[in-house]
């Protein structure tokens, strides 16, 4: 039977955690043609979903909606026209929904789950069938909800120019222990490449160590840390790919550590705003390419799957999970920086184990 209710919050403002609204009895949007119904297990945080209700959000944002672009669960029914998916499937969210290969366009954007789109944060989601994908045989669903934003950022970001994609023997530069680095440590480790990563305490660094990194640098006791990393780069040429978490306060050293004809890839700005960051001539004396990364398409979703299931790859994802009822808890506890990995919400409990 199909359900015609669902357990959803939805962003009604932009007051911060004090505009995430709990509805017990949604309605549940009708079935197109080519639409596919989604009962979510687990879903995934990410730090846009934190400020999205600050009004800090820099990419289109339609009020209310449902937060979340991250979901995993199984197909309830799907529309008549519908060919990718069969009752039963698992499944994955594509976090802009029409990005579906190539470049991404300004009219992709306007698709973001869980900011001018209705996201995962409920029990019960209906998506066209072209924003979806299979989930990876080798994960379960807590897991695989992971991947639609921080892993799909950090493979665009060793993989997404054409011409200069990660290859053996490179080496990749990563900053802290969030999700998008997290994956990139692990792509990274998968193929071939060496791997120095910053953090900010032994711990983490053993953590680090233990996934695979080469090197790794505490960025509070060398805070020039940037030219430590191109000294450990093989013959002090610099990093390959770097993926910038940090924004303006931390590109400085970035730039220290790149090499000649190497990527920053700039995925976005947890370590603050800043005034004093280096102006774009920076660029032209590294002789380096700097590019903002927006997540990434459905083609290269698929084959990052692809990719997980043939290397391997578990997600590092945090002892503590939370309850679709304990959302705003869910937030606050990664705002305050208590997460390690990426951090799940249970939404109900799957039909089957997908181990």
């Amino acid at each position: 039977m199909t359900p015609s209710t669902t357990k959803q919050w939805t962003v009604t403002g932009k007051n911060g955690f004090d505009s995430l609204k709990f509805d017990e009895k949604a309605e549940v949007p009708q079935l197109g043609d080519h639409d596919v119904l989604v009962n979510f297990h687990f879903a995934s945080l990410n730090y846009r979903d934190l400020i999205i209700p600050t009004g800090k959000y820099g990419f289109p944002v339609a009020l209310p909606v449902v937060p979340a672009s991250d979901g995993a669960g199984t197909v309830v029914t799907v529309g008549p026209r519908v060919t990718r998916f069969h009752k039963g499937d698992s499944v994955l969210t594509l976090f802009n929904q029409s990005h579906l290969g190539g470049p991404i366009t300004k009219a992709d954007t306007d698709t973001g789950l869980g900011g001018s789109v209705n996201g995962t944060l409920r029990q019960y989601g209906v998506f066209d069938q072209s924003g979806l994908v299979k989930m990876p045989s080798t994960l379960d669903f807590k897991q695989a909800s992971t991947l639609p934003c921080a892993a799909l950022t950090a493979w665009n970001g060793l993989y997404g120019v054409e011409g200069k994609i990660l290859r053996p023997g490179d080496t990749v530069l990563t900053q802290g222990t969030g999700g998008v680095s997290m994956f990139a440590l692990q792509f990274a480790k998968a193929a071939g490449a060496r791997v120095i990563s910053t953090t900010s305490s032994d711990a983490k660094a053993k953590v680090l160590k233990d996934l695979g990194a080469d090197h790794v640098i505490n960025y509070k006791s060398d805070p020039n840390w940037g030219e430590t990393a191109k000294k450990l780069s093989p013959n002090g040429i610099g990093c390959s790919h770097i993926l910038e978490v940090g924004g303006p306060k931390t590109m400085v050293q970035s730039l220290k550590a790149i090499r000649p004809e190497g990527i920053i890839s700039i995925i976005g700005f947890i370590g603050g705003m800043s005034k004093d960051q280096p102006s774009f001539l920076e660029c032209l004396n590294n002789i380096c390419t700097v590019r903002g990364v927006l997540v990434g398409s459905r083609q290269q979703f698929e084959q990052m799957n692809e990719a997980i299931d043939a290397n391997g790859i578990k997600p590092v994802v945090d002892e503590k999970v939370f309850g679709l009822e304990e959302v705003k808890e869910a937030y606050q506890y990664m705002w305050d920086q208590k997460h390690f990995g990426k951090l799940t919400i249970k939404i109900s409990e799957p039909g089957q184990s997908k181990l």
